[in-house]
């Protein structure tokens, strides 16, 4: 490498560059939305609305006819449970045991007018933490995350099943089971599908330099690895910002703020890492032996995931149905924002599943408690089936009756067996949007209205409506008349207008976030109850004020391929800034032995994998990094000085000309507003 002295003028400009458009990664995941810094805490504005009441008493009296039996089945098999926190090296608390205590020793009668009974009753359910004997030879590791981990015996060791979200809370939970099970080493790492919460603890689970040395089997269904490392890479400034809304990462945990998730209990932020596969289950349907257990997978891919298996276990008359299946209507559209998911397909794999199982007594998933029991796991199922072919089958009859997304969501009411089935209840996903989605499935954002074909945006539209209404305090006046008589959707939509009309608008905003703490209190579904209550906070407070750090992923991104990294430049590039100029860019890897060619022109960046060795005509400047250098780079660990200075880095060509480059690339901060604009 060069040897470096005092930056000159080029230099300056360079670093003037680097410094808009160093950090080009998204941050966070579809599982683990960035935290931020700020912890502000959710301040009701107001009584519980009569109406609110009323219907939770309602709602109340029908959960109460459920079948209690979900709580046994929750405790079944338990073993004991943790306490404390979990904190990370630097003593930041990633997960709280304890934090959702005040879900204890209360029933749905006894659930606070603030949440709907019936979500009340799943939080508990989803509060039954600690280490659980699913049948001889299985056990789960529940609420030290998001999801479970599962552990199989095999002849050597412990075949790990899924290993949450983070390093810390996945090194919590194997200790715990190593203090009540016994000390035993990880003989397999199963991963059952691509989403972060079923990976991104692996690194807690067994280091890297443990699983080389032993040749631990990590098995995957095929395209884990591409799904797994990309799918946030492009997008994830905007899922991750969504996410804090989804899964009420600035909430509080208490009876006003954050409950649970559906899924489960809430998301932990610790740091996340991968371990590439190596054993591949590529057939629809492979058996495979590890550790001396006989396994059976069935490969589901585009169902909840776009990788994803389910197995069986024929001589432990056990079956995983992964997230195939849980104990809630799952989603066909994600509120972070992710592509729409074929209900019709998810349905076909749920129908293979009731052959798949027989001969099971057991049925386990990677979220929420098991179903034990032939006829039970056979309702289970069915009813998870027909759910998804329901919704998909009547959402197209509605379209083919030229109904829009939203006509058909008010109108499509489950079968009276599925709606007194609660495992089918909206707490994660619900009927109407996953409606919505099935919609935009087929016919995308478009409602054939030519009225809305080329709409006004948000902001101008709203101006319009507020004029029309006759200003701000006339629209308002309207809004708290529809606030008084519990019309708290008709006062949200027309707040909404106030609020983007005049951001500064204070009464408009307190009372658009009540309502929204009203519709947030009704909600059964957890996601929605947190993404209301977080635009409440929001409308009060402000946005978050930083996003969580990037280098929290960098375990994970080291393993992704850099051509995710050069789209989501491309993605960033400011073609205003970029107007008609043209710049040839030479991205060189010292270590990997690739290389690529960035060329902007026509307002666009595309780059092409070239040889090393390969000379480029016309290249501008010749950026030579090492891996590492180049991931800490897009995390934020290393900045222009680094660049500079570097003994992994080298620049030739015009530094003047990469500064340029660099300042094209728009650097996301992933706390814009939402509720306002």
């Amino acid at each position: 490498m060069a040897p470096r002295s005092r930056p000159s003028r080029a230099s300056t400009h360079l670093m003037a560059g680097l410094a808009s458009g160093l950090c080009l990664l998204a941050t966070g995941c579809s599982h683990a939305p960035a935290r931020p810094t700020d912890t502000a805490a959710a301040q009701p504005g107001g009584p519980v609305h009569p109406s609110v009441q009323r219907a939770q008493a309602e709602v109340a009296r029908q959960v109460q006819q459920a079948d209690a039996g979900d709580f046994a089945e929750a405790r079944r098999g338990f073993i004991a449970a943790p306490h404390g926190q979990v904190r990370n090296e630097a003593g930041q608390v990633i997960w709280d045991f304890d934090a959702f205590a005040f879900l204890n020793g209360s029933t749905p009668d006894t659930a606070p007018d603030t949440v709907n009974p019936s979500l009340w009753r799943q939080a508990r359910l989803n509060n039954q933490a600690g280490l659980f004997q699913v049948r001889e030879g299985i056990w789960q590791l529940r609420g030290f995350d998001l999801s479970n981990i599962t552990l199989i015996q095999g002849k050597t060791g412990w075949i790990v099943v899924d290993t949450g979200t983070s390093r810390e809370t996945s090194a919590a939970a194997m200790a715990f089971a190593r203090q009540h099970l016994g000390a035993q080493q990880v003989s397999a790492v199963i991963y059952t599908h691509s989403h972060v919460d079923h990976f991104g603890g692996v690194l807690g689970v067994i280091s890297a330099e443990e699983a080389k040395a032993r040749q631990v089997p990590i098995v995957a269904p095929a395209g884990f690895m591409e799904e797994a490392t990309s799918e946030n890479v492009l997008m994830g400034t905007a899922m991750a910002r969504r996410a804090m809304y989804m899964y009420g990462s600035r909430l509080p945990a208490n009876a006003t703020g954050l409950v649970d998730n559906g899924l489960g209990k809430a998301v932990p932020f610790g740091r996340v890492g991968i371990l590439p596969p190596t054993l591949l289950v590529h057939k629809p349907r492979e058996e495979q032996v590890i550790d001396g257990v006989r396994f059976v997978f069935f490969n589901v891919p585009g169902s909840e995931a776009p990788s994803e298996f389910t197995f069986a276990l024929p001589d432990l008359k056990a079956y995983c149905g992964a997230e195939l299946m849980g104990h809630t209507l799952h989603n066909l559209y994600t509120l972070r924002g992710a592509k729409v998911r074929d209900a019709m397909r998810w349905a076909a794999y749920l129908d293979d599943a009731l052959q798949q199982v027989q001969g099971s007594d057991v049925v386990f998933t990677q979220h929420h408690w098991p179903v034990w029991g032939a006829e039970r796991i056979r309702t289970f199922i069915a009813h998870q089936r027909d759910t998804y072919q329901f919704i998909h089958d009547q959402t197209v009859r509605g379209m083919n009756a030229g109904l829009t997304a939203p006509e058909i969501a008010e109108t499509i009411k489950l079968p009276t067996a599925l709606q007194q089935d609660l495992a089918v209840h909206g707490y994660y996903g619900t009927v109407k949007h996953n409606v919505k989605a099935v919609y935009q499935f087929y016919l995308g954002w478009y409602d054939a209205n030519p009225a809305n074909l080329d709409a006004l945006p948000p902001v101008e539209a709203a101006k319009g409506y507020v004029a029309l209404a006759g200003g701000a305090d006339a629209l308002r006046t309207a809004a708290q008349k529809a606030f008084d008589a519990g019309d708290f959707r008709w006062s949200a939509e027309l707040l909404k207008h106030a609020v983007y009309a005049d951001p500064k608008d204070t009464a408009s905003r307190e009372l658009l976030a009540r309502s929204f703490e009203q519709l947030g209190f009704l909600a059964e579904s957890a996601p929605w109850r947190n993404v209301y209550l977080s635009g409440a906070l929001e409308l009060r407070d402000g946005p978050p004020t930083q996003a969580a750090s990037r280098v929290a992923f960098a375990d994970l991104l080291q393993h992704t391929p850099i051509e995710r990294f050069l789209e989501s430049m491309a993605a960033s590039l400011n073609a205003e800034k970029a107007g008609d100029g043209q710049l040839t860019i030479k991205l060189a890897f010292s270590d990997l032995n690739q290389a690529y060619v960035l060329r902007v022109a026509n307002g666009v960046l595309r780059h092409e994998a070239i040889d090393p060795s390969q000379p480029v005509a016309d290249v501008d400047a010749t950026l030579t990094v090492t891996h590492p250098f180049f991931i800490r780079m897009v995390t934020g660990q290393a900045g222009a000085m680094a660049l500079l200075t570097s003994k992994e880095t080298r620049i030739d060509g015009s530094r003047l000309a990469l500064g340029r480059f660099f300042g094209l690339l728009d650097k996301p901060t992933g706390v814009f507003p939402i509720v306002t604009r």
